[in-house]
């Protein structure tokens, strides 16, 4: 009778231990899985930079500055190697989009371009995409952090060397409140 306790709780044991390491590798797969998509969002929007490009530089003779800051931040966030860096140069990309939409505005002619509002509507259903694989991400992070300060969690996250991970942030200068002047 003792063997059978014995075995029954060995036997519990092992499938506890089993189900939290199962449960620490989903989600680090999960959480892996969220940031490909968030590189699957950035490379689309880095794709549709020439396209964009091109459609600009015939009305933008004059604007050769914001037109390099764009090609210069494609080149970066084609090459970066690593989360930190990709996420930079996403960021770094973003905002020479915007200083080419900016300059857009004074264009008429450019504006009423077909092509260079699907392009505009396009990139702008991406960004809707990078934030939503981004919270994506951010809700894996949590959960898996979450799991490793929670008992028993902590305990088998000890135990198999699983360590809180980093939440993606905001950069200091998409946090700053926009001054709007009338």
């Amino acid at each position: 009778m003792i063997i059978w306790i014995s075995a029954t709780l060995a036997i519990i044991i092992a499938i506890t231990f089993l189900i939290y390491y199962n449960r620490f590798v989903t989600l680090s797969h999960q959480i892996d899985n969220a940031l490909s998509q968030i590189d699957v969002q950035l490379r689309k929007r880095a794709d549709l930079i020439p396209n964009l490009l091109s459609a600009v530089k015939g009305y933008m003779k004059h604007e050769r500055a914001a037109i390099k800051e764009v090609t210069d931040a494609r080149k970066a966030m084609m090459s970066a190697k690593g989360t930190e860096k990709k996420m930079k140069a996403g960021n770094q990309m973003q905002e020479a989009l915007k200083s080419i939409f900016a300059i857009a505005e004074g264009y008429p002619d450019l504006k009423a371009n077909t092509n260079f509002l699907q392009l505009q509507q396009e990139l702008s259903a991406i960004e809707d995409k990078v934030a939503y694989a981004r919270q994506f991400y951010n809700d894996g992070i949590m959960t898996y952090n979450v799991m490793t300060h929670k008992v028993p969690g902590i305990w088998f996250a000890s135990i198999y060397g699983f360590k809180p991970k980093e939440y993606l942030k905001i950069p200091e200068a998409a946090k700053a409140v926009p001054k709007v002047e009338f």
